[in-house]
């Protein structure tokens, strides 16, 4: 009896680390790096040395829901002027460029004071830093 659990911990420890490898191997493990896999890289269109940029030829909707189908975003924001994503430590900004789609990737702390004239009710920004500024118990940042 004890030889056949064993064999089902290691059937088990092995299938773990298959899922493992492929996750690690196949995997982006943020939407900056998402983004870089997934777009062509427009250095030229960079905005100092914060904000990444990548361009399409795909509309600012069909990317930002491949975008959003691999990695949920913690706030979203969409007007004339483009689509706004929030992660913890990243935005994904997406304007429109006439043939296709500007895609900007910074740090949410620069981010937030570019885009806070644009999304700032909307509930897009926290405070810079990642956090919504929200605690963590019960009736806690109400």
């Amino acid at each position: 009896m004890r030889r056949i659990w064993y064999v089902m911990a290691a059937c088990l420890g092995v299938i773990g680390l298959f899922i493992g490898g492929l996750t690690l191997f196949s995997g982006s493990f943020s939407p900056r790096s998402y983004v870089s896999k997934h777009y062509q890289r427009a250095a030229v269109r960079d905005i100092g040395t914060d904000a990444r940029a990548y361009v399409t030829t795909k509309s600012p909707t069909r990317v930002a829901n491949e975008i959003t189908g691999a990695w949920k975003p913690a706030g979203r924001y969409a007007d004339g002027t483009g689509i706004y994503l929030r992660y913890s430590k990243d935005s994904v900004v997406l304007k429109p460029n006439g043939t296709g789609t500007l895609i900007l990737v910074e740090p949410l702390r620069t981010a937030y004071n570019r885009y806070s004239g644009t999304v700032g009710g909307s509930g897009w920004v926290g405070r810079g830093d990642g956090n919504s500024g929200r605690g963590g118990g019960p009736g806690t940042g109400k």
